[in-house]
């Protein structure tokens, strides 16, 4: 449930538990009310489908309020972040003992240097390279869960995603909670930028690189050139905004103002003009008025956002936003309405510019897909699961583009073909 990262480390779990088919793991999410409020939900409904099965519990929700789930009865044994990437935490235990596993997550200092060489069901591989976060915002109750920030040396990322390559992946996505704070805690204190410029270089055979949610106030300037430049990272950008108020955003406790983000998107966008850029924006956020949420939806147009993940505000025990005066539910529900909106709209009128272009899609199941801009497609047949085809687009309907076909793959990497090589020769963007 919840973020890449959980996806990543749930294929960890996956290796860890491999064999134990009487055992359910539910790995949750704690980053609103709501997502703790569904991984209860699913605890439920896993014991009325399984009632003989051993259920075990880990990921934010479960480390940030144990007690609360140890007390659930459908719950047999609840696990704690750190825990559940050791094999320790997954021997086979009887039902009669519980086996709880909750480690001080504050006293982690490195990440686990865990190698997964498939990512399962899915056609991206997902490479952790850091973890944690140093920042205390003020609405935000994930430091608890997941630590202090802490990154993976280059040597052992360079590892992960030739491992991915090598066993198929076409694409792969760097994750992390606060992806951009990556290195100052490593030997010479490299960059995110840096980073990603050797993962190029000594994994020429990776095709598509992509970026998880990043802080635009943390991107290093090696960072922008490679997004601008770099043929081989995917056009698409998911920004941690939260707000386009200046106030609101000091309130939140965030290290950016509104001219800042603006100028960053614009940046990016006079550089490299067919980037998508997706972003995070809280609606309602306690003492937000009217004016200062008119400020967060014209953000929308004024950092051209296509992709928005728009939620009303969740009011979090202990974080100090909760202490302050709350926006009433419906206005927070009625500003995040009016933000999803909006933010359909730009898209809307982003697809209709694609119409009568051909976009690389990476296929997946069910005759689906994402383009390099990480555009959702319907594909008018089914193609292997992981593969890149050349997809000529026909419409877009509820937030998917559709698409015919075409008979020939989308050009792949060859092998000598280096830094900078033309990857997609029969793609047009837009």
């Amino acid at each position: 449930m919840g973020c890449r990262l959980n996806i990543h480390e749930g294929e960890i779990i996956r290796q860890h538990i491999a064999g134990q088919d009487d055992l359910v793991v539910v790995n949750s999410c704690a980053v609103t009310n709501e997502a703790v409020r569904s991984t209860r939900q699913t605890l439920r409904r896993l014991r009325r489908e399984r009632p003989d099965a051993t259920i075990a519990v880990t990921g934010c929700a479960a480390q940030i309020d144990p007690a609360s789930f140890a007390d659930m009865p459908e719950v047999d044994r609840v696990i704690g972040n750190a825990d559940k990437l050791t094999p320790e935490a997954w021997r086979r235990e009887g039902r009669a003992r519980r086996g709880d596993q909750i480690s001080d997550i504050m006293s982690v200092t490195e990440t686990a240097p865990h190698l997964v060489a498939a990512m399962g069901a899915n056609t991206r591989g997902f490479v952790e390279v850091q973890n944690g976060c140093d920042h205390r915002c003020t609405f935000c109750i994930i430091p608890y869960g997941r630590g202090n920030s802490r990154s993976v040396p280059a040597g052992r990322v360079i590892e992960r995603v030739r491992a991915l390559v090598q066993g198929g992946h076409r694409e792969v996505v760097l994750t992390g909670v606060d992806l951009t704070s990556y290195g100052p805690d490593l030997p010479g204190s490299p960059t995110l930028g840096s980073l990603i410029a050797r993962i190029l270089k000594h994994v020429p055979t990776l095709e598509r690189l992509r970026i998880s949610s990043i802080d635009s106030i943390e991107a290093d300037q090696a960072l922008v050139d490679l997004i601008v430049s770099e043929p081989r990272i995917m056009p698409h950008l998911h920004l941690s905004l939260q707000a386009g108020d200046d106030m609101i955003l000091k309130r939140m406790k965030r290290r950016h103002d509104r001219d800042q983000a603006i100028r960053f998107v614009d940046t990016i966008k006079s550089r490299r003009p067919d980037i998508a850029i997706g972003a995070d924006i809280i609606a309602g956020f306690p003492t937000e008025t009217d004016a200062m949420f008119e400020n967060s939806l014209r953000l929308v147009d004024d950092c051209d956002i296509v992709f928005g993940h728009i939620f009303p505000y969740s009011a979090r025990s202990g974080t100090p936003a909760a202490r302050m005066p709350q926006v009433p539910m419906p206005i927070r529900k009625a500003r995040a309405k009016a933000l999803r909106a909006a933010c359909a709209a730009r898209r809307d009128r982003w697809f209709d510019t694609l119409v009568g272009t051909e976009q690389a899609v990476l296929a997946e199941r069910g005759g689906q897909g994402h383009t390099d801009h990480f555009a959702p497609v319907r594909l008018t047949s089914s193609c292997e699961p992981g593969e890149i085809i050349s997809a000529r687009i026909t419409g877009h309907e509820a937030g998917r583009l559709l698409a015919d076909t075409a008979t020939y793959p989308a050009a792949s990497l060859e092998a000598g073909e280096l830094n900078g090589a033309r990857i997609m020769s029969k793609t047009t963007h837009v």
